[in-house]
């Protein structure tokens, strides 16, 4: 069996060149959960070096799973919302020590793996409707984009309109830079654009003082040591009944970052059959159940499938090959983490917008000529974006869904399955 066929890389509809450029801009636009996750889960008194190690670990972990288990060119790595579910809520709001908090992700990643071998997540997947699959793909295209645009400050909070226009620092420049050269890159048609875009916004950072480039700057060093978070877990945590529901929370949390990640992205590519399913998708919910499980152990919250994989999709990426070049990436920042946090969150503005632009398209094939379809559509897209949450933006989607076909007594068009995972999105919410 050759490394073509383990990869799901075929040469005649295939180019490697194509597929580990890819795996390069999804590395480069996803790179800054290196530098965040170990400053959220220190401020539970976690160790950061530790942190560090356990994120990078877990996030070639759970790609490189992707890569060869799944075949499909996404990445994996702690979740941003989750960290700060784990960090905020779990410890310094209920009070749980970090310990059992990743008691709490480990169970929820074995729980996860149960769900994927019984075909749980996979019905669950299916019974989303087709308009709503493509509202969730250009949803996510939009949430993206807004996290790129806060991110360099080109949208700021306000108290008196939530969401204003931010002041044109440096970095918002920078990140101007970054979406107009990237958009004439794309319209040129130049392989790569997204990639180039990031290395050029990165180098002219430097005189602008965006990118930090210390006077000791050294480029290599040795990984930190794992003892201070491997293992160290609090199953007597377990026994508390808050605990359950915390666990149900994670569940709902990641399955549905994992589901909205997976049919975004690989909407309007040859990852997606005939009937709108994703390729695999059973074996790249089993490789993130077992990131979660892994990077628990490790030291680390929730791992997931990350919506930054969307940019090396747009850049061609169609196989295993690309998450393949993407987790030797993050093995790599073990040693050269100095090297590669040089890259300032302005320099994936522009990334990150493009493939916003790119997945947008997908509204043109929501059926707006039928309301009960476009309400929850719009709902879906809007609130994704509002709740900066992929998972409540589907989950008031597929609500609202439910409720006008039936009010509507359109009832018959909502297969049993879907009526399970509204009633279950109700009992979420008033538990919250």
């Amino acid at each position: 069996m050759n490394w073509q066929k383990l990869l799901g890389f075929d040469p005649s509809r295939h180019n490697v060149r194509t597929e580990l450029v890819a795996g390069l801009t999804t590395f480069l636009t996803m790179s800054y959960i290196l530098a965040v996750n170990p400053d959220i889960l220190a401020a539970t008194g976690m160790d950061k070096g530790a942190i560090f190690t356990a994120t990078a670990l877990s996030s070639a972990i759970g790609t490189l799973l992707i890569a060869f288990m799944a075949k499909l060119p996404f990445a994996q790595a702690p979740s941003m919302g989750i960290n700060a579910f784990f960090a905020f809520t779990l410890v310094l709001g209920m009070g749980y020590s970090w310990h059992a908090a990743l008691t709490a992700v480990f169970v929820e990643g074995i729980i996860f793996i149960l769900l994927t071998a019984f075909n749980i997540r996979e019905q669950i997947v299916k019974c989303i409707p087709e308009n709503l699959r493509y509202a969730i793909s250009a949803g996510i295209g939009m949430f993206i984009a807004f996290i790129g645009l806060k991110n360099a400050g080109i949208i700021v909070s306000n108290e008196a309109t939530f969401v204003a226009l931010g002041a044109f620092t440096p970095t918002a420049i920078l990140a101007w830079v970054g979406i107009i050269v990237s958009g004439v890159l794309m319209f040129l048609k130049v392989k790569g654009a997204l990639f180039y875009g990031i290395a050029l916004c990165t180098l002219v950072g430097i005189p602008m003082g965006v990118t930090i480039l210390p006077p000791d700057f050294v480029p290599v060093s040795l990984p930190r040591s794992l003892e201070p978070t491997f293992l160290k877990f609090d199953f007597s945590a377990l026994l508390n009944p808050d605990m359950a529901l915390t666990v149900f929370a994670l569940v709902f949390m990641d399955i549905f970052n994992t589901i909205g990640t997976l049919i975004g992205a690989a909407a309007k590519t040859e990852m997606m059959d005939e009937k709108g399913n994703v390729k695999n998708i059973k074996e790249a919910m089993m490789a993130d159940a077992i990131a979660t499980s892994v990077g628990a152990v490790l030291g680390t919250s929730t791992v997931t499938t990350y919506v930054e994989s969307a940019s090396g999709v747009a850049e061609g990426g169609r196989t295993g090959l690309t998450s393949l070049s993407t987790g030797v990436l993050f093995l790599l920042a073990l040693f050269f983490a100095p090297l590669f946090l040089l890259v300032p969150g302005a320099a994936t503005t522009g990334a990150l917008v493009l493939v916003g632009v790119l997945m947008l398209d997908a509204v043109t094939k929501i059926d707006l000529t039928d309301i009960s379809e476009a309400l929850p559509s719009f709902i879906t897209i809007i609130t994704m974006v509002l709740t900066y949450n992929i998972a409540e933006g589907m989950s008031l989607g597929m609500l609202t869904y439910v409720f006008v076909k039936i009010l509507s007594g359109r009832f018959r068009e909502v297969n049993l399955t879907l009526y399970i995972v509204a009633v279950l999105f109700i009992i979420r919410y008033i538990l919250q």
